[in-house]
């Protein structure tokens, strides 16, 4: 098994990235693990408190209980992913996702690089750099069309929260990479590159 940790910036193009590997690695079983699963419940707070809510700090995510579901999938063991919701910003008490083991594990999310016994678990750690303007259009368009939230809202809190702890923790976090994407998920060079480290590690393991 092999264990893959894609980090970067909020709309840094993580998914692009994860799908483009996930097809050039046909034949072989992915599982990806989003960090965004584990965000910490936060139904108990009203809307006002929501809105103000810090979502990019290391402490909203339950870093224990991913770390924990990584250890048991690494050991053959299927776990139940937890399943959140970032219209309501609410995790399930009733629906969870079965995941079984695979070839490889990718853990995707932007703050998954600031947690060592995280880190210590991965075999390859990429960090997908984009420029500022073009992740801010993408979290505009994302969290409008996908999380049914208003451009005011969106700009507020990429200025309160998203852009400061970009600089706080996210950005920091590149200096664990093995490798570093620039221009998002449209780099085809490095997607090429990447897979072909993956493979040969895949044949590394095969070996032993």
């Amino acid at each position: 098994m092999l264990v893959i940790g894609i980090a970067g910036g909020s709309g840094s193009g993580k998914t692009t990235v994860v799908k483009a590997i996930t097809e050039k690695l046909e034949g072989k079983k992915v599982v990806v693990i989003p960090q965004d699963s584990y965000y910490k419940d936060s139904s108990d707070l009203t809307d006002e408190e929501k809105r103000v809510h810090n979502f990019d700090h290391p402490d909203s995510i339950e870093w224990d209980l991913l770390c924990s579901q990584l250890r048991d999938l690494k050991n053959g063991k299927s776990v139940q992913q937890p399943v959140y919701s970032f219209i309501s910003c609410s995790r399930s008490k009733t629906e969870t996702k079965l995941v079984e083991p695979a070839d490889i594990i990718i853990i995707e999310g932007i703050l998954i690089f600031t947690c060592k016994k995280l880190r210590d678990q991965m075999d390859i750690k990429i960090f997908v750099d984009a420029d500022d303007d073009d992740r801010l259009m993408r979290v505009i368009e994302r969290d409008i069309c996908e999380r049914g939230k208003d451009v005011h809202w969106v700009i507020e809190r990429y200025s309160r929260t998203v852009k400061p702890m970009y600089l706080q923790f996210i950005e920091p976090s590149k200096r664990y990479a093995d490798i570093i994407i620039p221009q998002g998920g449209h780099n085809k060079v490095a997607i090429d590159v990447i897979t072909a480290t993956v493979e040969k590690n895949l044949e590394k393991i095969e070996q032993k």
